[in-house]
């Protein structure tokens, strides 16, 4: 099946890596012009060679300013701009008590203003090419909270908020806004040395085979997500294929959160 999406303009943020990477990379399977990005400008550029990608533009998205040098950068090389996956963002296993006001400040400028500054720039030059598509990649902790990732499960539910307000005010200028709500995918950030597994397994008293086994048991399908799978999710939502859907949160978790929303 033709997605429509060859020679189209998309940026992926957060993407030398994981769900982001394999966005990109399917991304450019399917002809696209795909700009890469994340805060090591090695990284960046091995990922941007490895999947295939137009442009590599390293940069940290919690910081003001930056998500508008990358849509630039993107504009002025590339030409314009049809798609914006908003994917960067970092997740801790934390109770709620022991979060600070700096760590809450920190959650919110990576994983909602990274979003709301990179949807800003996008807009007007999704204007000038009648249209445009923007997935922002939420996660199932958005839409039923994580107790163990406090912080980060607000913010994404701030993200799916986020997405539908998008969806409304932009959908006459032809720019649909739809979600993702992934549940544990097996990335670095679940797998890696000191991640996701190892925090819980440190807040538990369990070993990270065991945390990793319950995550995986406590998903109907039984297992976790590859990042290959929500990024086949996100491209169709990029692509002309679900030129009907906007304001949607799709949710990519194995069955987890039991609720049809």
């Amino acid at each position: 099946m033709d997605l429509g999406l060859r020679d189209k303009i998309c940026i992926v943020t957060g993407s030398t890596a994981g769900i982001g990477f394999a966005t990109a990379r399917l991304l450019a399977a399917e002809g696209a012009q795909v700009v890469i990005s994340g805060r090591d400008a090695d990284r960046v550029e091995r990922a941007r060679h490895e999947a295939g990608a137009a442009l590599g533009v390293a940069c940290d998205l919690a910081e003001p300013g930056a998500s508008d040098a990358l849509v630039s950068q993107t504009v002025a090389k590339l030409g314009g701009l049809d798609c914006l996956v908003n994917n960067v963002g970092v997740a801790y296993q934390r109770p709620f008590d022991a979060l600070s006001d700096d760590d809450w400040e920190f959650q919110w400028q990576l994983n909602v203003m990274s979003c709301v500054r990179a949807t800003r720039a996008a807009i007007p030059h999704m204007r000038e090419r009648g249209g445009g598509a923007i997935v922002n990649v939420s996660s199932s902790a958005g839409k039923r909270p994580s107790t163990s990732m406090p912080d980060y499960s607000v913010m994404k539910a701030a993200q799916l908020s986020l997405s539908r307000l998008i969806a409304d005010l932009y959908s006459g200028d032809g720019i649909r806004c739809n979600a993702v709500t992934p549940g544990p995918t097996a990335t670095e950030g679940w797998l890696e040395e000191g991640g996701l597994a190892d925090q819980r397994a440190a807040l538990v008293g369990k070993s990270r085979d065991e945390v990793l086994d319950g995550v995986a048991k406590g998903r109907p399908l039984g297992r976790m997500a590859e990042p290959e799978e929500i990024a086949a999710v996100i491209v169709f939502l990029c692509s002309e294929r679900s030129s009907y859907v906007t304001g949607a949160a799709w949710s990519a978790d194995g069955g987890t959160v039991a609720i049809i929303v």
